[in-house]
């Protein structure tokens, strides 16, 4: 046997003995050490799992209530009502008596043009009225002269006829004069320039002392314009699949089968809501091809002239007849992949995992189209795992109660700190 023979027979007789070794002294202690860390630290992580408190948290049960589903546009105010004010007579600018940018009465004075010329017209017109008056008594008498003496056959039937054609010219001459009175008067009246609508007043674009012109609105001068306030017109675009959904309801008020008028709910950029109330008013006769979307229209009061023409409004139209829904709070919803739930408080306190469909925002709660039923109670926050056990608090699902809530709640907790 060669030296290299002998080196790995040794070798191997060393590992065997090892593992003898091994399994007769080491294992055996290596698989009691096990078995007492098993035996001890396993009942002892079981017991402080379950001395663990069990998280309070707030639930609240779901509100059921009918609610009148409705879909929101983004549109834009306009007045009903808008004027360009221009003068009907020209001439010089005596006064201005119009507040820029503030609101004006219907029939209110803006603008006083000097009235001396037309006064003198109108004194003109009454002194020709009067002039065709007297050459009218003067023709009145020559015909009745006439007309008594001609069936005694002193005049001839020509001397008749002329008077009689003389009384006729100064009876219409006498009306000429009347109508030139007339429209002296109607000319003096128009050196006031007063609001033709009550509303607002945008920049005045004249001032005293300058002429300006009269007559026909494209030659006449541009003095301001005045737009109505109260109310305003909303202007948007339903879609197609609204439309369908609403013209039904739309087309039945019109005929009268159905009684009412269709709410409509508007609010600013910057409102929370839809704080301003409305009517529909109108829907256009077809659906642009291009757009795949309708005009349509609505009347919105606005007795404290907040709103004005040209913002952008959201528009919350009631498509159907109110209906039971379920709502919650908004921050009740949790999201996953992509997906709405909320954690339901199930048997044993336990949370549960529910999808649910959501809708539009009503009253400050989002409505819940499916997953939610009347009566179960969900936690509306806090850090929870579905399955696992809560001890609930009950609040209001109501944003205003449960603002009072959670603030007595505070203040009691300080009153015992």
């Amino acid at each position: 046997m060669n030296k290299k023979a002998a080196t790995l027979l040794l070798a191997a007789v060393v590992i065997a003995g090892g593992a003898l070794v091994y399994r007769d002294e080491v294992e055996p202690y290596t698989s009691r050490l096990l078995a007492l860390v098993s035996s001890t630290a396993v009942p002892e992580a079981a017991a402080q799992l379950d001395e663990m408190p069990v998280p309070q948290v707030p639930v609240a049960e779901v509100v059921s209530r009918k609610v009148a589903l409705s879909v929101e546009f983004t549109g834009h105010l306009e007045a009903t009502k808008v004027v360009e004010l221009r003068p009907r007579v020209g001439g010089a600018i005596d006064a201005v008596s119009v507040p820029e940018g503030g609101l004006v009465r219907q029939g209110q004075l803006l603008f006083q043009i000097d009235p001396r010329p037309f006064q003198a017209a109108l004194d003109a017109a009454k002194a020709q009225l009067q002039q065709a008056a007297v050459l009218l008594d003067q023709a009145e008498i020559d015909f009745k002269r006439v007309e008594t003496l001609a069936p005694k056959g002193t005049v001839s039937r020509k001397t008749f006829d002329d008077a009689q054609t003389a009384r006729r010219q100064r009876q219409a001459q006498v009306e000429i004069a009347k109508a030139s009175v007339a429209g002296a008067e109607l000319d003096l009246s128009f050196t006031r320039v007063t609001a033709p609508i009550g509303g607002r007043v945008d920049r005045v674009l004249v001032s005293e002392g300058n002429l300006v012109a009269g007559g026909n609105a494209g030659a006449a001068t541009l003095l301001t314009t005045i737009v109505s306030t109260d109310p305003l017109y909303v202007y948007f675009d339903i879609d197609e699949a609204t439309y369908l959904e609403f013209v039904v309801r739309a087309r039945a008020i019109e005929s009268g089968k159905a009684a009412g008028k269709i709410p409509v709910q508007v609010g600013l950029m910057t409102d929370a809501g839809f704080p301003h109330v409305g009517e529909f008013d109108f829907l256009g006769n077809r659906v642009d091809r291009s757009t795949g979307t309708i005009r349509a229209r609505a009347v919105v009061k606005n007795p404290d002239g907040q709103l004005a023409p040209g913002l952008f409004a959201r528009v919350n139209l009631v498509t159907a007849e109110p209906v039971q829904t379920v709502l919650i709070d908004d921050q009740a919803i949790g999201i996953d992949q992509g997906n709405r739930y909320v954690l339901v408080l199930g048997t044993e306190d336990k949370a549960e995992y529910r999808p649910v469909e959501l809708g539009p925002m009503v009253d400050g709660l989002r409505v819940v189209t499916a997953g939610l039923n009347s009566g179960e109670k969900i936690i509306v926050k806090g850090l929870v795992r579905p399955g696992m056990r809560v001890a609930p608090q009950m609040v209001s699902m109501l944003p205003d109660q449960a603002a009072d809530e959670n603030r007595a709640a505070a203040e009691t907790q300080e009153a015992r700190r």
